[in-house]
């Protein structure tokens, strides 16, 4: 097994993402990912969903900026350089993303594990700069060295690798078909109100009876604010999980006892800018990144029933404005206190198999990151 020192623009085309006009809707709801930093973690794998979407038109107007599936994708600008995934189908990245669509020399999966590997050192040539704000530009980051294999080699290691990422896949959709169960069961209930009991309910002013319509600020209890952690400040284990408005659920980990929220929970937090709901059931610290934690001061309004009604709001028509002040001005609907309740103990249920399966989703990642380095020095050979 021979190893080659190459440029990362060796490996394939290395392209360049840019925003399409935000002034003009028509670019925008689509049927194209917009990927940007907020939609990649540190270690993504398949980018499936985004917080945005772009139109044929927008995919025309930027057809040179436009990635196949399996292209790479690598934030190179601020505090997130090294966030990087794999595009799952063809997808637009904003500007602070280079990607790269490898030849055919390369395998896809072994090229975003590799960025995986090499991410610190890739960070350190940003951060170096002395910059205000630390970018790698597209030149820098085409000529950055790593050390390759040959394919054959590159298919195995991917191979191994990727088993974890497809388990981790795996349960990703099991806690979004979970949590879709949920939200059924809620538009059934409260939307369409059909309720148990419903047929003989009495209904008033087109609400059964003893059910109210509130404003969102209506309903928010005062909460004690704490310190936030920034992002350059996550740790990649730790005491307590972060949460932020990114698309993981848990961002990173911290030891800073002071930040952490253990009291009222469970907790929601809302991310102003991507829209993003959390279902927060465990002690965890906010991330610095425009979160806002929520809970209700409603006895009829349990978390779990403000959650699925918080996510059944439509916030789509805002762009890319700070949502958390129009979501406080929605109305929502609150039934009555038993069935209120009702919902919450069904809720709670898929609350509970979801930390499961998130508790399996952390052993897995961790047992994937102790072999990728051992995999991509040579320390751990692969048999042929």
């Amino acid at each position: 097994m021979s190893w080659q020192e190459k440029a990362i623009s060796d490996l394939g085309k290395v392209v360049t993402g840019k925003t399409p006009s935000t002034k003009n809707r028509e670019f925008y709801d689509g049927e194209f990912p917009f990927v940007t930093p907020t939609d990649l973690d540190w270690q993504s794998y398949f980018v499936r969903t985004t917080h945005s979407t772009i139109t044929k038109l927008a995919s025309d107007q930027h057809k040179n900026q436009m990635l196949p599936a399996g292209a790479t994708t690598f934030t190179c600008i601020g505090n997130t350089i090294g966030k990087c995934g794999i595009t799952a189908e063809t997808s637009l990245t904003n500007q602070q993303i280079n990607s790269i669509v490898p030849n055919d020399e390369h395998d896809k999966r072994f090229v975003y594990y590799l960025m995986l590997h090499n991410k610190d050192a890739i960070r350190s040539i940003g951060l170096s700069g002395g910059a205000a704000q630390p970018i790698i530009n597209k030149s820098t980051f085409s000529n950055v060295k790593v050390r390759v294999p040959d394919l054959p080699t590159q298919e195995r290691i991917a191979g191994v690798l990727s088993a974890y990422d497809h388990l981790i896949e795996n349960n990703r959709r099991r806690i979004a078909l979970l949590e879709q169960a949920a939200r059924l069961l809620y538009r059934e209930w409260c939307v369409h109100f059909r309720f148990p009991g419903f047929e003989t309910a009495k209904f008033v002013d087109g609400l059964p009876e003893g059910w109210e319509v509130r404003k969102v600020k209506d309903l928010l209890a005062r909460l004690k604010s704490k310190p936030t952690v920034r992002k350059d400040e996550y740790q990649e284990y730790g005491q307590w999980p972060c949460v932020d408005q990114g698309q993981d659920f848990i961002g990173g980990y911290t030891d800073n006892r002071e930040a952490i929220y253990h009291d009222g929970l469970p907790l929601i937090v809302f991310g102003d800018h991507t829209r993003a709901l959390k279902f927060v059931d465990f002690p965890f610290a906010r991330g610095a990144d425009g979160t806002q934690i929520i809970q209700s001061n409603e006895e009829r309004l349990p978390q779990e029933l403000f959650y699925f009604s918080l996510i059944n709001v439509d916030l789509s028509n805002y762009a890319y404005a700070r949502h958390f002040k129009f979501l406080k001005d929605k109305e929502i609907i609150i039934p009555t206190e038993g069935l209120g309740k009702s919902f919450s103990e069904r809720a709670r249920a898929v609350f509970d198999q979801v930390r499961t399966l998130r508790d399996q989703n952390r052993k897995l990642a961790k047992a994937r990151d102790l072999l990728l380095p051992r995999l991509m020095d040579g320390r751990l050979p692969i048999p042929e």
